[in-house]
């Protein structure tokens, strides 16, 4: 993890920015940017599923799918996280339903989260690779909908990192948080 930044905290939540491959970080749970089929993708989806063992596509395919913007969740396999929330974001096509689509699979994902009381979480950007959705739009609605999230005192997470694979979507994130320190 070359980059790596504490970005923030709001109540007893914890954000932390990282740049790298998901399957390395140590939380309860990751969330995995999924297909709508839970078949196995690119991306983050294959990295997830390519290290987390055979386990968790079995999981998959005996829940059979997951509609765009929702999620469901599994054990991790040979990952060190205990789960894998599957989010299904929208293929980007500039529509405005897009926006709300991607807004609802980081608000699912975070609701499967609390339904299993997970503590730490490690998410994504959603949607930014195959899918075309832009990560300088993409982005807001990530940090956003967490945001809100744990402001709502609702929430058994304690900490979130926000895993990016390339440096450029690094940056994306890192521009949404203030400076800290030196």
């Amino acid at each position: 993890m070359a980059n790596d930044l504490l970005a923030g905290r709001i109540g007893r939540t914890n954000f932390e920015l990282r740049q790298g491959n998901i399957t390395q970080i140590t939380v309860d749970a990751l969330v995995n940017s999924s297909n709508a089929s839970l078949s196995v993708g690119g991306g983050v989806d294959s990295s997830i599923h390519r290290m987390g063992g055979p386990t968790i596509l079995a999981q998959c395919q005996v829940i059979g799918g997951c509609p765009t913007g929702n999620a469901v969740i599994t054990g991790a396999g040979d990952l060190t996280a205990s789960y894998v929330i599957h989010a299904v974001p929208p293929v980007y096509s500039g529509k405005p339903e897009d926006f709300e689509l991607l807004r609802s699979a980081y608000a699912n994902a975070l609701a499967r989260a609390e339904e299993v009381r997970v503590k730490s979480i490690a998410i994504p950007s959603l949607g930014t690779g195959a899918y075309g959705f832009p990560i300088e739009q993409a982005a807001p609605i990530a940090v956003d909908t967490v945001g809100r999230h744990v402001n709502s005192g609702k929430t058994t997470l304690e900490r979130v990192v926000f895993v990016l694979f390339s440096e450029g979507d690094f940056d994306a994130y890192r521009r949404l948080f203030p400076k800290r320190g030196g």
